[in-house]
């Protein structure tokens, strides 16, 4: 029995589209547009294995650590520095949640 090949054949090249019609840069996510405060968003589901540095979540200001799955949201009119990275349920219960910052009781109120 001879091992197995990892490596794609001779002659693909990574950079092209693959069967799906993803090219290189196109990899971490399908996008779709979502309407939220009046606006069209842009939406990004990133899995774990594409997380590769850490964020810090608007919705619950907690960090997303690498590795894990997320959602990277942005105005469509946005620039590319207007992305935000939520976590998955941050970003569904966006609507439910409040502008305010929450302080425990404890905390300094500077």
């Amino acid at each position: 029995m001879s091992p197995r090949r990892n490596r794609p054949p001779r002659g693909v090249r990574s950079a092209a589209p693959d069967e799906r019609g993803f090219g290189e840069g196109e990899r971490y996510g399908l996008e779709r547009t979502e309407s939220w405060r009046g606006e069209p968003w842009v939406v990004r589901q990133i899995g774990g294995g594409a997380a590769t540095k850490h964020y810090r979540c608007p919705g619950c200001d907690q960090e997303i650590p690498p590795g894990v799955p997320h959602v990277v949201a942005w105005p469509q009119e946005g620039a590319v520095d207007d992305r935000r990275h939520w976590h998955r349920a941050c970003w569904n219960a966006r609507d439910r949640r409040t502008t305010t910052v929450r302080r425990s009781r404890n905390a300094p109120r500077y």
